[in-house]
């Protein structure tokens, strides 16, 4: 048996990879796919195992599961392309009859109504299709998004969205949801189940603002603005149009509570409170990039 996790050489890949060693699971217990053996490298001298695939070529994915394996399908980046990219690793997880299925998908599962979540409704619908023993690890927003730019924010006294004043969101660190999928790839009993992972307490924008001015000394204010002025502003930075469109979006979708839940399975599987928007903003502070 191996634990396989796909997209592993990007940073939530990584990071459970990370935590599957630290946990005692032996280096060649698990395989990480990845396109090339170059951005492998590091892993394989670690012990891991290597089969190089690509989401876009699905004859690639022929020999990478074994009946007994547990399989760990992070979802691709490229938004709009990602269904047919996730196929050719459930139809080659299916034809090897894998022990489990895992996939990373997004909070809300089959009920969120934002364009960046049609992707992984489809995913999961084509998993429960397939009838592997399947498990759901729905993610909410990434505190790093938010504190990957705080030199910005800081510099411009602002973070600027169009998100309704005093909506909030659960965010939780990309580490803690590597962790919950490390737990659910390691330990039995996670068979057909959905978790919707997300952190133990929502903030508020004004609140990321307040904390943000407490730590750095520096003045910063939430400032909403309407969805075509967001949209104007990005693509006047040089954010793609239609990817614009959809982070604006998503703002709409934190603005009428769609990411707002805190169901508390990301601190159960974990065993720990999910980390503080505060500690993260304090984590990215003191790192030489910020």
């Amino acid at each position: 048996m191996s634990i396989v996790i796909t997209g592993a050489t990007g940073q939530l890949g990584r990071m459970i990879i990370a935590d599957l060693l630290a946990a005692g699971v032996p280096a060649d217990g698990v395989t990480a796919v990845a396109r090339s053996k170059e951005k492998a490298a590091d892993l394989v001298v670690k012990g891991i195992q290597l089969h190089i695939a690509d989401y876009d070529q699905p004859e690639t994915f022929t020999g990478a599961f074994r009946p007994e394996d547990r399989v760990l399908l992070i979802s691709g980046t490229d938004v709009g392309k990602r269904t047919a990219q996730h196929a050719a690793v459930i139809d080659a997880a299916k034809a090897a009859g894998v022990a489990q299925l895992g996939y990373v998908g997004v909070f809300g599962g089959p009920k969120a109504d934002f364009l960046l979540a049609g992707d992984h409704r489809e995913t999961e619908q084509m998993i429960l299709d397939s009838g592997l023993p399947y498990t759901f690890l729905r993610n909410n927003w990434y505190s790093d998004m938010y504190v990957g730019d705080l030199p910005g924010i800081v510099e411009r006294g602002a973070i600027v969205t169009n998100i309704a004043v005093g909506s909030r969101i659960a965010t939780a660190p990309r580490t803690d949801y590597a962790a919950a999928a490390a737990v659910v790839m390691k330990n039995d009993g996670h068979l057909n189940k959905a978790y919707e992972l997300g952190g133990d307490t929502a903030w508020s924008f004004e609140e990321f603002a307040e904390e943000v001015s407490r730590q750095t000394g520096k003045n910063v204010i939430h400032t909403s603005v309407t969805a075509a002025e967001r949209k104007a502003r990005l693509t006047g930075a040089g954010v793609p149009a239609s990817f614009a469109e959809i982070l604006v979006d998503v703002d709409n979708a934190i603005g009428r509570g769609a990411l707002s839940f805190t169901p508390g399975d990301l601190s159960r599987l974990i065993g720990r409170p999910t980390t503080p928007i505060a500690d993260s903003i304090a984590t990215a502070l003191a790192s030489p990039a910020s």
